[in-house]
């Protein structure tokens, strides 16, 4: 359930131009597309992250309440919040490094 959403996280990632496997960068699409703005893609994948992490948080609370949750089930949720977040910290990394780089030639 939660693979298929990161799945199409790193979909919207790549068609913004970022770095793909192997170092090679994907190409930046002209126009977004399904209309959505780059600010849409943006706030959808940080909504995805906090969603993310509130799983994992659920899913903690309840195996420490004692409900029938495995301990892998816990594990494996916060591993995804986990990389889910650090993909949005390398996300806002290069958006960083890309406008730095457009200052400084404009300079």
């Amino acid at each position: 359930m939660t693979i298929d959403r990161f799945g199409a996280f790193a979909q919207r990632v790549a068609e913004f131009g970022l770095p793909g496997e192997g170092g090679k960068t994907v190409p930046v699409l002209s126009e977004p597309t399904n209309g959505s703005a780059f600010g849409d893609v943006l706030t959808r994948a940080v909504n995805e992250v906090s969603a993310a992490q509130d799983v994992s948080g659920e899913t903690t609370r309840r195996f420490l309440n004692g409900e029938q949750v495995e301990l892998h089930q816990v594990m494996a949720a916060a591993s995804e919040a986990g990389i889910a977040l650090d993909t949005m910290i390398e996300l806002r990394n290069k958006v960083v490094d890309a406008y730095r780089t457009i200052v400084s030639m404009q300079n």
